[in-house]
């Protein structure tokens, strides 16, 4: 059996480093120390690393990281264990996994909590497996857990084509739900039916609110996944139906709604709840993890709802995958080749 110990890896290490907030040109490739494992984590050589909004919201300095984690971006990876913390038990040294982070990813070497480990999918590529934690540890936290999706109901995904979006069209459709989802452009509405949704609005040229309206006449949604806020949380609340759920992951247009009329959500008892991942404790994600490794690894092994890779980027081409990931002319996951 393989087996390391930290003097047998490498001392230093390349990482993203970060010369203040602000635009993407503020990142740039430096070397550090490799970071040391707790009892309860394993060490990944990185193979490949995800990029996704919260990195970005982080590197603008709105989303600073939580004071016991790496304050180096990066939320999800795909690698080899190398090293083992004292009490792990779920992983040794050779096993190749994909990790949603407490930061850290955008780097040769991350430590992550055993717990927030899973295996890669049969046939995976680490680029296909580092895509993977941050929009399905996220999409099944919300729309299944707080959301309480399941067949037979109806969703509206908004930002159907982002990441997140495109594996929340993907696993509800998979279990058995009819979804609808936004997006902006008639290219990515094309794209969001072909990976799930019964229609897709351009939310450049429609409103969502009455096309809703038109497609399913007075029935009403039962649940909306919903990453923008703003100006879109009372149309929200009109489209959905009685005992509706409205899930909130981020707010793209804002957290702030003026005017919100409260009546909606006694008539027809609908449910505002939301959450955001990075917060929660390594138990909490455990649960997630345990949870996708019951219910949703099985389905990625046999092939169906894999993730959507519009591009990937060497890590030392960083700067250009986030601006790529600012101007939203993706559809899908922009990723990291680490090594």
């Amino acid at each position: 059996m393989a087996s390391h110990t930290f003097a047998s890896l490498p001392s230093q290490m390349r990482y993203v480093a970060m010369n203040g907030v602000g635009a993407p040109t503020v990142m740039s490739l430096q070397t550090t120390q490799l970071p040391v494992p707790k009892d309860d984590e394993v060490l990944i050589r990185v193979m490949a690393a995800g990029v996704n909004r919260p990195d970005v919201a982080q590197r603008q300095g709105l989303y600073p990281p939580p004071p016991d984690a790496s304050s180096i971006l990066g939320l999800e990876v795909a690698g080899e264990v190398v090293l083992c913390g004292a009490s792990v038990s779920d992983w040794q040294v050779g096993d190749r996994v994909t990790a949603l982070t407490n930061g850290g990813g955008y780097a040769e070497y991350c430590v992550a909590p055993q717990t927030q480990c899973l295996a890669w999918p049969t046939g995976y590529s680490a680029i296909e497996a580092a895509a993977l934690p941050e929009t399905y540890f996220t999409v099944w936290a919300n729309l299944f857990q707080r959301g309480l999706l399941k067949a037979g109901e109806r969703a509206l995904i908004h930002g159907g084509s982002s990441g997140i979006g495109v594996t929340a069209l993907q696993l509800g459709a998979e279990f058995g739900a009819s979804l609808y989802a936004t997006a902006g452009s008639d290219e990515k509405c094309a794209a969001c039916v072909r990976f799930g949704a019964v229609a897709a609005i351009n939310y450049r040229t429609h409103d969502f609110a009455e096309e809703i309206t038109r497609l399913i006449q007075s029935e009403g949604l039962d649940v909306i996944l919903d990453m923008v806020g703003g100006s879109y949380f009372n149309r929200n609340l009109r489209c959905l139906a009685r005992d509706g759920r409205l899930v909130q992951i981020a707010f793209l247009q804002g957290s702030k709604v003026e005017a919100v009329d409260l009546s909606p959500i006694m008539v027809k008892r609908l449910t505002v709840t939301g959450s955001t991942m990075r917060p929660r404790t390594t138990a909490q994600k455990g649960v997630i993890a345990a949870e996708l490794r019951e219910q949703v690894w099985p389905i990625l092994n046999q092939g169906r709802c894999a993730p959507v890779i519009f591009k990937t980027f060497e890590l030392t081409d960083v700067v250009a995958a986030h601006q790529l990931m600012e101007s939203s002319a993706h559809i899908g996951k922009i990723m990291l080749e680490v090594g």
